[in-house]
């Protein structure tokens, strides 16, 4: 099988990362596509971001409701620090049978070279590279670089995910189905008491209600 490695934090995962997920499977010419949850960075500030099993909990909600799309903690259980080349060839090891592509945004492939064995992971894996609102990609790329050309963009980022809870703001449509209730009830990123998590959800409820008056 030909499968896609979309790794990244998912602190939490977005509807921007499910996107990217989606788009890959089915345009891209791959099997499947796995979600790479990394190692929460020790060096990260953030006092709100989730624990690993949460941030493994929430990207597997999504995975549950997208055939083709699978969760991994493989890079989780390797020797720190991580890198991505050595991820990637654990993968290999442990199946052989694959063929594994990396995905990445532009955002990161602007970076790329300063990553450890990026010509290997070009030349043994491949890069499929999904463009991002405000970051250009040229045409000159190497061989093994694949751009997702055709893709939607939606700049949208974990950390304007994690702010916006926290100031109290209605989410339903950033989040995919599931992890906003999954994010309520363990009162991740700094939610607070459970009337402030009804007066989200509630939000539209209240909006549909006013229209509906309206146009009566």
């Amino acid at each position: 099988m030909k499968i896609g490695v979309f790794g990244g934090s998912f602190d939490p995962v977005h509807t921007g990362h499910a996107m990217v997920a989606s788009y890959a499977l089915q345009f891209c010419g791959l099997d499947e596509v796995w979600l790479m949850v990394s190692r929460r960075n020790p060096l990260k500030t953030d006092a709100t971001a989730a624990s690993d099993q949460d941030r493994l909990a929430m990207a597997r909600i999504v995975a549950d409701s997208v055939t083709g799309l699978r969760v991994s903690d493989l890079e989780m259980q390797l020797p720190e620090p991580s890198f991505t080349y050595r991820t990637l060839c654990e993968l290999r090891r442990l199946h052989p049978h694959n063929q594994f592509k990396l995905i990445i945004g532009a955002d990161n492939w602007n970076d790329f070279l300063r990553w450890r064995d990026p010509e290997k992971i070009i030349r043994e894996f491949g890069l499929l590279v999904f463009p991002r609102p405000g970051y250009n990609l040229n045409d000159n790329l190497p061989d093994g670089v694949e751009i997702a050309s055709g893709s939607p963009q939606a700049f949208i980022s974990s950390t304007f995910i994690r702010g916006a809870l926290r100031e109290g703001k209605n989410l339903n449509f950033f989040l995919p189905s599931g992890v906003m209730e999954y994010i309520e009830r363990r009162r991740l990123y700094g939610i607070g008491n459970d009337a402030e998590a009804a007066s989200r959800n509630n939000f539209f409820k209240d909006e549909s209600g006013r229209k509906s008056q309206k146009t009566d």
